[in-house]
């Protein structure tokens, strides 16, 4: 069963999922088959596939009525019952979910990372240990503009005028007050090469318990 669920929250393109992947990486070899494992928040947008295409390119994804929390908070309990869990996938070119899905199995360490983990009072409570990534708005523009454009085949004006539009003022709104809600507050995204070898010694710790 899972024993351990870490949540790294933080702004979109904060670093994030560097931070999470690398802690991931770095572990799983040294630590047992299936000890370890990561969700993305992410994963769990809404299906909009009764929806116009049009209506869902509107879709306000900072805001937390975009999310499914119920089915991640679902899944989290699963997972700690030790019970595996099928993961959604979200198709950022439709705007909607994927008919495919993820096979998690319960891990003895869970990391799960996305915008709004923070803000989500009962998911919280699952949460044994909660990371905010504090990356200055500016430095997250930039890695946002070149994920979209790269990976999610927006144009620059596209992603712009989301930002404008919804990014920024849900950061303020929702993101930026969940921040007092983290056990830790990282500096310098995902490349912070302390606060990554704390949470490893931390994990360690807690599978040595």
């Amino acid at each position: 069963m899972t024993r351990t669920i870490i949540a790294i929250a933080g702004a979109s393109a904060s670093g994030k999922s560097l931070f999470s992947k690398t802690i991931y990486n770095e572990l799983v070899n040294e630590l047992e088959p299936g000890a370890i494992a990561v969700i993305e928040e992410d994963a769990y947008y809404k299906d909009q596939s009764h929806l116009p295409f049009d209506h869902r390119t509107q879709t306000n994804y900072d805001h937390p009525d975009a999310f499914e929390h119920e089915l991640l908070h679902e899944h989290l309990l699963q997972l700690r019952a030790g019970k595996s869990v099928d993961v959604p996938t979200y198709d950022y070119a439709m705007h909607t979910r994927s008919d495919e899905t993820r096979r998690v199995a319960p891990a003895k360490v869970l990391i799960v990372e996305g915008i709004l983990l923070l803000s989500d009072p009962a998911l919280r409570k699952e949460f044994d240990i909660k990371v905010f990534i504090d990356t200055p708005l500016d430095i997250c523009l930039m890695r946002r503009m070149q994920r979209d454009m790269e990976q999610r085949g927006r144009t620059l004006q596209s992603v712009v005028d989301q930002y404008q539009a919804t990014v920024r003022p849900m950061f303020y709104q929702f993101i930026e007050p969940s921040k007092h809600k983290a056990d830790l507050v990282v500096t310098r995204g995902g490349m912070n090469r302390v606060a990554i070898d704390i949470i490893k010694s931390k994990i360690k710790y807690l599978l040595q318990q």
